[in-house]
């Protein structure tokens, strides 16, 4: 019997590898590669493209600024045009619409369309172009309180053609004068006359002029200035005073004091020669009589100096025509002491006036107001503000009905034995009186023509 045998069965498949014997080596683990070091050369071009990046996001960033400041130079003159009531009247409009949206009214919003349109209208009113010389003057430039005081502005056309008619306003003091200016040919002008307040002493200031374009409910106002502001000082009441009204010695020697010193002018006596003294002051007569180096001792002199501490505290004035009578008194009796030609030196709380010449004088206490504290005592205020002077001859001391005579008291005793201290307390139509406190004269102030009858008395 013979067996047949296949001889496919016994051959192995092409597609199937032999198999591996397994090792009994542990295996590695796997690494993560090294990034690759970069030459030099790419280092060096990774390097300017941030540059380049740099450059160009600040180029973005200045020019992204410059636009913004073009923008709102452009945007701030136009905000700026619109009126508190336009704004309210656009807000207003904005509300109307909105809500006649929301709610589907359309009398609503028929309502904001109709403001708006108010606005667009009065849009038209702003443009134009003018072109002015303003000219402001006011005579005199300085007045008495009470006295009359007018001004003049004049309004020239300087462009080549015709100007539009417009409108001009003035500030003058604490209101506005409101002028029409009519249409004007080239090189014409337009002259307006203006009285000013001068009831009461301060500094007006009259300007500066401002052209005004826009619409008659004023929701759109377009202003151009013209011209700088000028000052008008009114001048408090003032009362002439006799000659040498503070009181002073007036010579070439200066004033006499009791001070003791080694070199002056007004010999004193003789005393015995001591190391350290200066030879050209030894008296060498009696030194050769008596045998012993004497030299002589003189009396210190100062030149006259008034010091006026002006006390604008409100808490020592009953009402503002009392400051104003303590304002008179002490414009009263420093323009006598500069007429008679002696130093003087006014301080108070906010302001050291200007003494040179009595306009000067005058000018600055055209400026004084009233202050709410500021020192705690008035001879905290009196030591501060005469740190600096000289030594004075002469205080005096304004102030109002309020101002109690302790710090009159105190006030005197800040100065030497050589000073001469006098009180003047203002207290409207209070009977004039002279009264004396130890060394201290206190004089009441109740009228300003009562002023010159008590410095005759307190000199």
């Amino acid at each position: 019997m013979t067996t047949t045998t296949d001889p496919a069965a016994d051959q192995t498949p092409a597609s199937v590898p032999p198999a591996q014997p397994e090792s009994s080596a542990p295996s590695k683990r796997s690494r993560s590669p090294r990034p690759r070091r970069l030459k030099r050369s790419e280092r060096g071009a990774r390097g300017e493209r941030m540059l380049r990046l740099r450059a160009s996001s600040r180029t973005a960033l200045q020019v992204a600024a410059l636009v913004a400041r073009r923008g709102w130079a452009f945007v701030a003159p136009v905000l700026t045009v619109v009126s508190a009531l336009g704004w309210l009247v656009l807000g207003t409009a904005l509300v109307f619409f909105l809500v006649g949206q929301y709610l589907g009214w359309q009398e609503f919003v028929y309502l904001g369309l109709t403001l708006a349109a108010g606005l667009v209208v009065a849009s038209a009113f702003v443009f134009g172009r003018s072109a002015y010389s303003v000219l402001i003057e006011l005579t005199p430039r300085r007045v008495v309180a009470g006295e009359r005081a007018l001004g003049r502005l004049v309004v020239t056309n300087v462009r080549p053609r015709r100007s539009s008619p417009s409108r001009l306003e003035l500030p003058v003091g604490a209101g506005v004068a409101d002028f029409v200016i009519p249409a004007l040919d080239e090189n014409a002008e337009h002259e307006e006359l203006f009285a000013v307040p001068t009831s009461r002493r301060a500094v007006i200031v009259a300007g500066p002029a401002v052209s005004v374009r826009g619409d008659q409910l004023g929701l759109l106002r377009r202003t151009v200035r013209w011209a700088d502001p000028i000052e008008l000082f009114v001048h408090p009441v003032t009362t002439r005073l006799a000659p040498s009204a503070a009181g002073l010695v007036r010579d070439l020697e200066g004033e006499v004091t009791k001070t003791i010193t080694n070199n002056d002018i007004s010999f004193h006596a003789l005393r015995a020669y001591e190391p350290g003294d200066d030879r050209r002051y030894v008296h060498w007569r009696t030194s050769a009589r008596t045998g012993q180096l004497m030299v002589r001792q003189f009396e210190e002199t100062r030149r006259s100096q008034v010091i006026m501490v002006f006390v604008a505290d409100k808490a020592h004035y009953a009402s503002d025509d009392e400051f104003e009578l303590a304002v008179s008194t002490m414009a009263s009796l420093g323009v006598q002491v500069l007429h008679d030609g002696t130093k003087v030196a006014v301080v108070s709380e906010k302001l050291e006036l200007h003494t040179r010449t009595t306009s000067a004088l005058l000018d600055d206490s055209c400026r004084l107001e009233q202050v709410a504290g500021g020192y705690p005592s008035t001879r905290e205020f009196a030591r501060a503000a005469t740190r600096r002077l000289p030594a004075p001859s002469v205080v005096m001391v304004i102030s109002g009905s309020l101002f109690p005579l302790s710090d009159f008291r105190a006030v005197e005793r800040l100065f030497g034995l050589d000073t001469t201290t006098v009180g003047f307390r203002a207290e409207l139509d209070a009977p004039p009186r002279l009264s004396s406190v130890g060394g201290l004269r206190i004089a009441t102030v109740g009228n300003l023509s009562d002023l010159p009858r008590l410095v005759r008395r307190a000199t």
